[in-house]
């Protein structure tokens, strides 16, 4: 949490809930309706039944990760029904997988009283969350908020007391009440899984909003129905690319930025676009909102960029889901967008873009699985 502060846990029902969760925890999982699934079901269903299928690991987290964390991370994910990847994106994003030397990592807590890899509050203006989160995870007493088994165990457990099983980002969103924190978390889970994670578009510090979904890549986009055979090479393309960094003016082969990416998937199926993302929403063929396929560009006004002259853009691969080169820091990853219109800000989209609509290709519309 450096140097913000993680959100206080309720007194009462929420300990006691927590109390309940360190005696039984798979009982409480292993029979209630999950959201996550993964493996070879190839695809994203809600409400699956049975213990949770956690994603794969990405080759980008084998080679960052040190080893002991995704171990942990791993089997914490594994044994509290936590997507293993949403522990690795906080632990990343709070200390680096305990790798930085910011105050309280490895000793004391920061200014505002967090503590360990996993920043969480032993005092001061954070409070005392560790006193029911601890939990002696490698069998290694007493339980402590700088061992990265027992911080990590304690982030689950503040997770699942959020309601991480009914709504991902409003979890997270407690554990750190910046809708930046969310992105950047989700971006790293994404970065971290095998073939991508991602969740549907929710305001995570609404209680109104709707449950979110939350769906575990396979590796493959094999199952994905495509309108034709460049618009599968086109993701194939977009989605080898996962994990490798974002360089602004980048265009392969080992970092992009957005405009780039889409370009250069294009390339890989023959069709020439645009390299700039103005030039590629003012040149190509638009197309309503409620027409998007796969295949299909979406624009975003960006931080550079206007909604008459969007600096953003990412691949649509389904609905709601696109493959995107985000920003600096951010490697390139599967994320969620919405509607025109339905997010204020830079999340906003502009519209819809389809190059292979182009005038003078013929490419067929015949669809395959």
């Amino acid at each position: 949490m450096n140097p913000r502060v993680i959100g206080a846990i309720a007194i009462g029902g929420v300990v006691a809930l927590l109390l309940c969760l360190l005696a039984v925890p798979m009982m409480v999982f292993g029979g209630s309706s999950m959201l996550f699934s993964g493996g070879g079901a190839g695809g994203c269903v809600a409400g699956s039944s049975g213990t949770v299928a956690q994603p794969g690991v990405s080759s980008a987290a084998a080679n960052s990760i040190p080893a002991n964390y995704l171990t942990w991370y791993r089997k914490v994910g594994q044994q509290y029904g936590v997507p293993w990847t949403v522990l690795a994106g906080i632990g990343k994003v709070e200390s680096d997988h305990g790798r930085t030397t910011l105050p309280g990592v490895t000793s004391g807590a920061n200014a505002f009283g967090a503590a360990g890899p996993m920043q969480i509050g032993i005092e001061g203006a954070a409070g005392n969350q560790w006193s029911a989160l601890a939990t002696v995870e490698d069998g290694k007493p007493p339980a402590s908020v700088y061992d990265p088994a027992d911080a990590i165990a304690g982030a689950a457990k503040y997770l699942i007391a959020h309601g991480v099983q009914t709504n991902v980002q409003s979890a997270i969103f407690a554990y750190n009440h910046l809708d930046s924190y969310v992105t950047a978390v989700l971006g790293w889970a994404s970065t971290y899984a095998s073939g991508g994670f991602t969740v549907s578009a929710t305001s995570p510090n609404s209680a109104s909003s709707a449950t979110s979904a939350a769906c575990i890549g396979t590796g493959t986009l094999d199952s994905l129905i495509t309108p034709n055979a460049a618009v599968a090479t086109v993701i194939n393309f977009a989605q080898a690319q996962l994990g490798k960094p974002y360089l602004w003016g980048g265009t392969g082969p080992d970092a992009f930025d957005c405009s780039g990416l889409v370009m250069m998937a294009y390339r890989a199926a023959g069709i020439n676009i645009p390299r700039t993302s103005e030039d590629q929403w003012a040149q190509l063929p638009h197309v309503p909102a409620g027409n998007v396929e796969p295949g299909d560009l979406v624009f975003f006004a960006g931080a550079d960029g206007t909604p008459t002259s969007p600096g953003h853009v990412g691949l649509v691969i389904g609905h709601d889901k696109m493959i995107e080169a985000y920003a600096t820091g951010f490697p390139i990853r599967i994320s969620t967008f919405g509607s025109p219109t339905s997010q204020p800000g830079l999340s906003q989209v502009v519209g819809f873009a389809r190059p292979w609509a182009q005038p003078g290709l013929n490419l067929g519309n015949s669809a395959r699985g």
